[in-house]
């Protein structure tokens, strides 16, 4: 049998003929395993539950037929209390826009949970689809000493089942050569019962048929979760964890963004010996090289950065962290569901926001949704790595710990602790009516992430990271070059003005001093000029409204200008050109610190500001949010460059 996988991209999945699968179940119970197996897809896996809060849509062809496959967000049950559990009920009953009433049903249970999904499939046999039950983590299953009869399973329920292993592979060619006769497969001679009590009793006595045995309680699981669970030791173990997170973050990316720094040198200066048009080299030196190159060299941190997350994820970690927060989320008035949206979004505001769908109160999820922006994504790296780095001396440290890497992790900190107050202010605004929602969450059990899952998770994080580098980045960078060196000035007016022609450090240097980009850093300088920034800071903090990495191509631009050999040294030794300030460094202690600041609050996405929009369905939010978090990202900034001033900085 001949199998060929790939994403329909909305094109192939309207194909005439082609059946529609969907693939429905328990959150956590290695769903979307499977259906990257089917699929050949690569969507994001995780050993928590809520990493599925959309729908994907992939394809599998399987001799000569193609089937669409969905893999629809995690629930427990067809009585949906949350947006993302009414995205699975919906498809079913073929309800949601834009999307077809799925022909067929794969309903992937947990083997070691068996019990708990018993009510969700037979919710999903009264539907009357055509349906095939896939049990995972039988291999699980059977290292504790429990164990199912599968065939016995499938005559009790009167459907197919088959085991899966989906992160392995296992199982997965019998899923395909089952679904070449989806039409013909059998269905339960009587309907499970519908009513709470009676639907219990049926679970347990099909359960007895197939000679369910419950698999031992997870002994290094236990041990572990009395330490991590402990409300004080797993305090203190979540933040020592956070601590050597970003400790490593410094300590083991620093040599290799040292390899990249000294590529984009070695390719300015062959730019700079080999390109003779000025034009021409400035282009290729200064914008592409200076500018887009001074963000890749940060790839190392980023790479570094979801290698550990996708870590913590897949141990299951994080499920751990989510329980342990639930107490500090319910003080601000929200749940643990709330922190794992929250936690989301240390990769992207994005997903953070979309991550909300799993929480079942309106004014929870506008709250979070509020707050989500101000998490530390991966696009603030590049920015607080270039600035510690200027502020504090490498080799610094507080005790056995880097300073470098505690800086980094205050700001990390600062970022949760307001983001977190923000929802509390947000919810408390909000409407006060409806009543709380108990919050649970499954503690899965530890367990090593696949090289593939961990693998793919990083090149999905640095792929979108080099994707924004090539494409909005690449076209800042490129416009910021021509406001930078226009207008253009004649060899007769720079000498009037007593610059030497023939000095190119020179004339690049009052070129950006006198250009378009100066004009528009002075005529904001008013709204800045409390916090420190020269024009050149203004311009930067202007570009980063497109993405916040831009920041750093627009200073790289700059300093590979005034010094093209040595970048680096010019950025730190750059001063005020002129008025009250001339000659005065630019990056003292007081503007770094308002930099950084500035940049924990600011919300300068527009695709966050446009998924906003699109999840809360009026303009109402996101403005709401872009307004506050600029004002606030003001003031914080102010006073943190007060503050430091006092302190003598």
């Amino acid at each position: 049998m001949s199998a060929s996988c790939h994403d329909t991209s909305g094109t192939e999945a309207e194909a005439a003929g082609t059946a529609r699968v969907a693939l429905i179940g328990s959150p956590n119970a290695g769903k979307t395993s499977v259906f990257n197996a089917l699929t050949g897809l690569r969507a994001k896996t995780g050993n928590y539950p809520g990493v599925t809060v959309s729908r994907y849509v992939g394809t599998c062809r399987a001799d000569g037929h193609t089937y669409v496959v969905e893999d629809l967000p995690g629930t427990y049950g067809l009585e949906p209390v949350s947006p993302d559990e009414r995205i699975a009920v919906d498809v079913l009953d073929g309800r949601l826009e834009g999307a077809e009433r799925p022909d067929a049903l794969l309903v992937v249970v947990d083997a070691t949970t068996l019990l708990r999904s018993m009510g969700l499939v037979a919710q999903v046999l009264a539907r009357g689809l055509p349906t095939c039950v896939l049990v995972t983590f039988t291999d699980e299953l059977a290292r504790r000493q429990g164990r199912v009869d599968v065939d016995a399973l499938g005559q009790a329920l009167g459907v197919p089942v088959l085991a899966v292993v989906g992160h392995r592979g296992y199982g997965i060619d019998q899923v395909r050569d089952r679904l070449a006769d989806w039409r013909t497969w059998p269905t339960p001679a009587v309907a499970p019962p519908t009513e709470p009590g009676e639907r219990d009793a049926w679970a347990e006595s099909v359960l007895a048929f197939a000679g369910y045995r419950i698999p031992e309680r997870h002994r290094a699981t236990q041990r572990v979760d009395a330490v991590l669970l402990h409300p004080l030791a797993g305090t203190v173990v979540f933040f020592a964890v956070m601590m050597l997170f970003f400790q490593t973050v410094f300590t083991f990316a620093a040599p290799l963004q040292g390899y990249v720094e000294s590529l984009f040198g070695w390719l300015s200066g062959l730019v700079a010996a080999h390109v003779d048009n000025s034009w021409v080299a400035g282009l290729l030196g200064d914008a592409l090289i200076g500018g887009v190159g001074g963000v890749l060299v940060f790839v190392p941190q980023i790479v570094l950065l979801f290698l550990l997350l996708a870590l913590l994820e897949g141990v299951g970690y994080m499920a751990r962290a989510a329980f342990l927060m639930d107490r500090v989320m319910a003080r601000f008035g929200l749940e643990g569901r709330a922190f794992v949206a929250l936690l989301s979004a240390f990769a992207c505001a994005i997903p953070g926001i979309m991550a909300t769908r799993t929480l079942p109160s309106a004014r929870d999820r506008i709250a979070t949704m509020m707050a989500a922006p101000l998490m530390t994504c991966s696009a603030r790296l590049p920015v607080y790595v270039l600035l510690i780095g200027l502020l504090v001396d490498p080799s610094a440290t507080v005790g056995p710990f880097g300073a470098q890497g505690l800086v980094m992790f205050g700001l990390y900190l600062l970022g949760a602790v307001s983001a977190m107050l923000a929802a509390w202010v947000f919810k408390r605004l909000g409407d006060r009516r409806g009543h709380a929602v108990p919050f649970f969450m499954e503690m899965p059990p530890y367990r090593l992430p696949t090289p593939r899952a961990v693998l793919t998770a990083v090149w999905s994080a640095a792929g979108a990271f080099l994707r924004k580098c090539t494409t909005v980045i690449v076209t800042t960078t490129l416009v910021l070059w021509l406001l930078l060196n226009l207008p253009l000035h004649s060899a007769a007016h720079l000498r009037a003005e007593g610059v030497d022609a023939t000095d190119s450090v020179a004339v690049s240097a009052y070129t950006a001093d006198h250009s378009y980009a100066a004009d528009l850093g002075r005529m904001v300088a008013p709204v800045f000029e409390p916090l420190g920034f020269d024009w050149r800071i203004n311009v930067g903090v202007l570009s980063a409204q497109a993405a916040r990495e831009t920041f750093v191509a627009t200073l790289g631009q700059v300093a590979a200008a005034e010094d093209p050999e040595d970048p680096a040294e010019a950025l730190r030794s750059m001063t005020y050109p002129d008025g009250p300030h001339a000659g005065e460094p630019v990056f003292t202690a007081p503007t770094i610190a308002a930099l950084l600041v500035y940049f924990v609050y600011a919300l300068q996405c527009m695709a966050t500001v446009a998924v906003l929009r699109r999840e809360t369905g009026t303009w109402r939010w996101p403005v709401t949010a872009f307004a506050y978090l600029t004002g606030l990202a003001w003031l914080m900034a102010w006073l943190a460059r007060s503050v430091t001033v006092l302190l003598g900085g």
